[in-house]
């Protein structure tokens, strides 16, 4: 929140993503739920950003934050604090990161939650990711006003998106995108048999694909058994203990796997599995990040591997129906960025009526200093009667200008001019001496 000795709103972001870097080291940079909170916190201690969400998916890992006090170039201080916490070395992240601030920034955010920036347009996954970082971070008392105002926009506008759009119509998802690539292999899923390594929110909307388009046979296998027979329940599967994995990789046609944690298959594993089905091939799609297959399983005989970076023909092929869709949910998010614009310039106006009358007040105290000698001779109820005329005048000249700032429409895209008007009275260099 702006104050008399920060007045500016900023929203601040650094991230990489599937447009800007390979899995290989989106997994390097990528955050778990504890992780997400204890970078969140040590940002705030550090005095880099006075509010924060860190938003970490198979496809992107986001920092977003309200710089602190301090300000600066707070990119390359939150850029500096992710090469610290993953131990990557800043050269890895050359020309891999994107750094956006302002309106920028927020309009980034808002395209991430109305699926514009997905690596299949329109894709619902991300909006319940957003919304899910953003209640984390909210819990956890990391957030704030400006960052609260934000999230809570982007949730808004990715609902409206799905709802007044085509962009969502189709149901192209990572975890439905696993599943075409299932049907290119062997066709018509009926008669096929599947097993799902993971119960998560990923892994339960591969089951409700695969149960959409037919499969025969359906397990699902998870660390957790309850969590693991929980979903088996709901969508008629068999449920398997995590320690049978290994025992079952050669029953089924389709592997999907979507856990936390890389190598949960080694190539050792899969080639056992393969040499059991005596030529039968296996269709595995990793959609872990980490990725849950080990790299060089990629070479086994009749083992079709994809991961989160193979699904990009059918990217395509989704936007091709979705582009025309594109203008209409930028100019959703457009009405929206200028919402956002409004609210922090009613902020920023209203700082700078608090800022103007401080500074009228002791321009005034000032001036009956300087005049103090000249008008001893005034009576009590005379001074007093100087004082309140004083202080009547200041709140006439500033009377109107306050209503106006209460008018949030009014103000919108004149944060220039706010600035000019703190420059023009010096209530910065002013705010910076009261502080000292």
């Amino acid at each position: 929140m702006p104050t008399a000795t920060n007045p500016k709103i900023q929203v601040a972001l650094i991230g990489c993503s599937h447009r800007t870097a390979p899995v290989e080291l989106r997994e390097r940079v990528a955050f778990t739920q504890q992780q997400a909170l204890d970078a969140a916190d040590e940002l705030r201690r550090q005095g880099i950003l006075d509010e924060a969400v860190v938003l970490s998916t198979c496809n992107r890992s986001e920092l977003y934050g309200v710089p602190g006090p301090e300000g600066g170039i707070v990119t390359e201080a939150m850029e500096d604090f992710l090469t610290d916490f993953h131990r990557i070395a800043r050269a890895d992240l050359d020309g891999k990161l994107y750094r956006w601030t302002g309106p920028d920034a927020v309009r980034h955010l808002y395209r991430v939650t109305a699926g514009l920036d997905s690596m299949m347009i329109g894709e619902a996954e991300i909006l319940g990711q957003v919304k899910a970082a953003y209640g984390q971070a909210l819990d956890h008392g990391a957030t704030g006003p400006v960052l609260n105002r934000v999230f809570q926009g982007a949730l808004e506008v990715g609902k409206r998106v799905r709802a007044e759009t085509e962009v969502g119509a189709r149901p192209m998802s990572v975890a439905f995108a696993g599943v075409k690539l299932a049907e290119r292999v062997f066709g018509n899923l009926k008669g096929h048999s599947a097993l799902i390594v993971g119960a998560g929110a990923v892994a339960e909307q591969v089951v409700e694909h695969l149960r959409n388009r037919g499969i025969g046979n359906l397990r699902v296998v998870n660390r957790s058994f309850a969590r693991g027979a929980e979903l088996a329940g709901k969508m008629h599967a068999e449920a398997l203990a995590w320690d049978s994995l290994e025992t079952v990789l050669s029953a089924p046609d389709i592997i999907v796997t979507s856990v936390s944690g890389n190598d949960v298959l080694t190539r050792s594993m899969l080639e056992r599995a393969i040499e059991q089905r005596k030529g039968r091939p296996i269709f595995l799609v990793d959609l872990g990040v980490p990725r849950n297959v080990a790299a060089d399983a990629a070479g086994i005989y009749n083992l079709y591997l994809y991961n989160v970076d193979d699904l990009g023909e059918i990217v395509e092929q989704n936007k091709k129906v979705r582009e025309a869709e594109i203008p209409h949910a930028e100019a959703i998010i457009t009405e929206h960025i200028a919402k956002f614009e409004s609210w922090c310039a009613g902020l920023a106006a209203g700082s700078i009526v608090d800022d103007l009358r401080r500074h009228f007040h002791q321009q005034r105290e000032q001036l009956l200093r300087e005049h103090a000698a000249s008008s001893k001779n005034l009576s009590p109820q005379e001074h007093a009667r100087m004082v309140r005329l004083t202080e009547e005048l200041i709140d006439r000249v500033l009377d109107a200008p306050a209503q106006r700032m209460k008018t949030g429409r009014s103000m919108r895209g004149r944060l220039g001019a706010v600035e000019a008007l703190r420059h023009l009275f010096g209530l910065d260099e002013a705010n910076r001496e009261d502080t000292e």
